[in-house]
C-alpha cells in the first residue's frame, strides 16, 4: 500500500531513483542540489559519493552505467559547465544502465555567481529533459527518468530550480525495486569508443533518437493539456507552471513535464484552441522561441521577467488586467529589485557576512593591511569583498582565482601585491590545475588556500582534503602541503589564520619571494567544529572607541550610540562570540579580554 510522506524536491528525487533501483550516485555539492546525495545515502542499498568535481562525477557515472548500473549524478547549474565535455559525448555513446543527471538551476542567484538556464544544455546536447513542478513530480520524474534513459539510450537531464528543490510537498511513495543485474561492462567499441569514424555513426543515431523522442513527447502524459477558459492559454513548465496556475487559475494550460524535445503537434493543437497564447517561463525564452519557430503567435510579456526569480507577485503584475485585482495587489513595488526576496514577503534585507569566528576573516584582515590585490574564488570567502573587509577584488568561477593571479603577474610582473585565495574544497575541485600551470610556466604568484576542512558554503560536505567519504568511512586524506610541493611549489607555509601576527609574517614572506608560494591558512570552520571558547568583553574604561575592532566585520561586535555621534561605543554580544580573539589582537589599548 503506497505511503505518503512530506519531502522536499531534493529528497523526493533521492526517493524516486532509490525506488527505481539506482546503484551508483555521484556529484559535487552545490546549492540548490546539495541535499540529494545525503538523502539517497540515508536510504541505503546504493553506492554514493562526493566526487572531486562535476566532471569526475559524470565520468564515474558513465562507467557505472556502462557496467549496467542505474546511475544518478547531481550538480548545480554552473557545475554542468565543468561536466560539459563528458555530457556532450555521453549523448553520442548513450547508456546501458539508466543515467539521470540533475541540473539544479538558481534563478535570482540566491547562492550563485550567475544566472544560467540549463535547458539550453539539453537542447544543445540533444538529450531528453524533464522538468518537475513539485515534490511529487520530482519523485515521479526521477523514477521515470531512469527507465526513459534505458528505453531511448540517452542520458536524461532532470532540471530543477531553487524553489522546486527546496519546497516541501506530500509525496506518494512506494518500495524499492531491487535490480538483479550482473556487473558486466559492455563490449561494443562502435558505441562507446568515440573515434571519429565511429562517432559519425553515433551522430546519425542521435538524430534518429531525437525523432523518436519527439514522437514520444506528443503522446506521453508528461505533457498534458488542462482545459479552462479558452480566451487565455498558457504554456508553462517547472516552477513557472505553479506560479501561473496560482495567478491565472481560470486559464487553459499546456503543462510541459518533458521540455526537450518538445511536442510540436501538441503545441499547435493547444494554440489553435485558445484566443491568446502566453508562454510563462523563468530565465531564458527557451519555450517561447521554440513556439514562435513553429509559426505560432505568442503574446508578449514584460522583458524584465527574464531577469531574476519568477514569483506569483511578479507574474500578476505582468498580466495586469487579466488577473484578479486581489492577486494583482500583491505585486512588488515597481521600483523593487526583482531579485530581492524581501520585497516578496516583507522581510527586511540582511546583508551577508562571514560568521562570528570565521577563520577566513584573519586572512582578509591581513590582506587588507598589506593592500594586496586579491583574486578570489567561489565559496564563503567571496564575502571578503563586502564592507568592512573590502579585501577581495575578483571572482569568476570555481578554480579561477589562481589562473587570474597568474595572468595578472604575466602582464604586470610580480609587484608583490597580487594574491589568489580559494578554499580547500575548491582547490581540490579545480584549483590544482591552476597551480600546476604556475609551476610549469615559471610563475611566481602567491596562492592562499583557506583550509577550513569542509565545503562550507554548501552545508559542510566532506571532500578529499578531509579524508572522510560521504558514506562516513575514512578515506585517504589528501595532504595539501605535500601535494603543493609535488607539483613544483617549494615555498609552502601552514599558518593559523586566527594568529594575525603569524599570518602577516607568512604572507609578507611569500610576497617578497621571487618564487611561487603557497600559504595554507588552516583552521576548522566554526559551523563544523562547533568549538566555542569563552567569549571576549570590552573594557569601556580602557576603550578609546577607535573602531578598529568594528572594522573586522564580526557579527558579534555591535555599537551603541554615545554623546559623540562619531564615536559610538563598541560592545561584544557574548551569545555570538566564539572566542576567536581576532578583535583582541586589533585593539591598540588592550581593552578587549576573555571572560574568566
Amino acid at each position: 500500500m503506497p505511503q505518503r510522506m512530506v519531502l522536499s524536491g531534493n529528497e523526493a528525487i533521492a526517493r524516486g531513483v532509490w525506488e527505481a533501483g539506482v546503484g551508483f550516485a555521484s556529484g559535487y555539492p552545490g546549492t540548490p542540489s546539495s541535499e540529494i546525495l545525503p538523502a539517497l545515502k540515508s536510504l541505503g542499498d546504493a553506492y554514493v559519493e562526493w566526487s572531486t568535481n562535476e566532471k569526475c562525477a559524470l565520468e564515474a557515472a558513465a562507467g557505472a552505467s556502462l557496467a549496467g548500473a542505474r546511475c544518478l549524478v547531481t550538480m548545480k547549474h554552473v557545475g554542468l559547465n565543468v561536466a560539459a565535455d563528458p555530457f556532450f559525448t555521453l549523448s553520442y555513446t548513450g547508456v546501458k544502465g539508466g543515467l539521470v543527471l540533475i541540473s539544479a538551476d538558481d534563478p535570482a542567484m540566491h547562492s550563485s555567481q550567475s544566472e544560467q538556464d540549463n535547458r539550453n544544455y539539453a537542447r544543445a546536447a540533444k538529450v531528453l529533459m524533464l522538468e518537475p513542478s513539485d515534490s511529487q513530480e520530482c519523485y515521479d520524474f526521477a523514477r521515470r527518468g531512469l527507465q526513459l534513459s534505458e528505453d531511448f539510450d540517452t542520458p536524461v537531464m532532470l532540471r530543477t530550480t531553487t524553489r522546486i528543490a527546496h519546497s516541501d510537498g506530500i509525496v506518494e511513495v512506494g518500495e524499492r525495486t531491487a535490480l538483479d543485474r550482473p556487473c558486466e561492462p559492455t563490449l561494443d567499441p562502435h558505441k562507446y569508443v568515440t573515434i571519429p569514424a565511429w562517432a559519425r555513426e553515433r551522430r546519425v543515431k542521435v538524430e534518429e533518437r531525437t525523432g523518436a523522442l519527439r514522437a514520444f513527447a506528443e503522446e506521453t502524459d508528461l505533457n498534458r493539456i488542462e482545459p479552462g477558459d479558452p480566451s487565455v492559454g498558457i504554456i508553462a513548465s517547472g516552477a513557472a507552471y505553479q506560479y501561473a496556475r496560482e495567478v491565472m487559475p481560470q486559464a487553459s494550460f499546456l503543462k510541459l513535464g518533458m521540455t526537450w524535445p518538445l511536442p510540436p503537434e501538441k503545441i499547435r493543437s493547444f494554440a489553435a484552441g485558445v484566443e491568446k497564447l502566453y508562454v510563462v517561463e523563468e530565465l531564458d525564452l527557451f519555450l517561447t522561441d521554440q513556439v514562435k519557430a513553429l509559426g505560432i503567435a505568442v503574446e508578449d510579456l514584460p522583458a524584465d521577467l527574464q531577469i531574476g526569480e519568477l514569483s506569483p507577485e511578479r507574474l500578476a503584475a505582468a498580466f495586469g488586467d487579466l488577473v484578479d485585482p486581489a492577486l494583482a495587489g500583491r505585486a512588488c513595488p515597481a521600483d523593487a529589485d526583482t531579485g530581492d526576496a524581501a520585497c516578496l514577503v516583507g522581510l527586511p534585507p540582511r546583508p551577508p557576512v562571514l560568521c562570528p569566528g570565521c577563520p577566513h576573516r584573519g586572512v582578509f584582515l591581513t590582506l587588507r593591511k598589506l593592500k594586496a590585490f586579491v583574486t578570489g574564488d567561489i565559496g564563503c570567502y567571496t564575502l571578503g569583498a563586502l564592507p568592512p573587509l573590502n579585501s577581495l577584488h575578483s571572482c569568476l568561477c570555481m578554480g579561477a582565482s589562481i589562473g587570474e593571479a597568474h595572468g595578472i603577474e604575466c602582464v604586470c610582473g610580480k609587484d608583490g601585491k597580487t594574491v589568489a585565495v580559494l578554499g580547500d574544497s575548491t582547490f581540490v575541485h579545480s584549483g590544482i590545475t591552476g597551480l600546476v600551470n604556475i609551476a610549469y610556466n615559471g610563475g611566481s604568484s602567491v596562492v592562499v588556500i583557506l583550509d577550513n576542512s569542509t565545503t562550507a558554503m554548501t552545508g559542510g560536505q566532506d571532500h578529499p582534503g578531509t579524508g572522510v567519504t560521504l558514506s562516513g568511512r575514512p578515506g585517504r586524506k589528501l595532504d595539501l602541503p605535500a601535494l603543493c610541493r609535488a607539483v613544483g611549489i617549494e615555498d609552502v607555509q601552514v599558518v593559523n589564520p586566527r594568529d594575525l601576527k603569524a599570518t602577516e609574517e607568512a604572507l609578507r614572506k611569500a610576497l617578497a619571494s621571487s618564487e611561487p608560494a603557497v600559504v595554507i591558512a588552516q583552521c576548522p570552520c566554526v559551523l563544523v567544529s562547533r568549538k566555542r571558547d569563552k567569549p571576549y568583553v570590552i573594557d569601556e574604561d580602557k576603550c578609546i572607541r577607535c573602531g578598529l575592532c568594528v572594522r573586522i566585520g564580526c557579527p558579534a561586535i555591535g555599537v551603541r550610540a554615545t554623546e559623540d555621534p562619531k564615536k559610538p561605543q563598541p560592545f561584544i554580544d557574548s551569545d555570538l562570540c566564539v572566542g576567536c580573539a581576532l578583535c583582541a589582537q586589533t585593539c591598540p589599548k588592550a581593552a578587549i579580554s576573555q571572560t574568566e
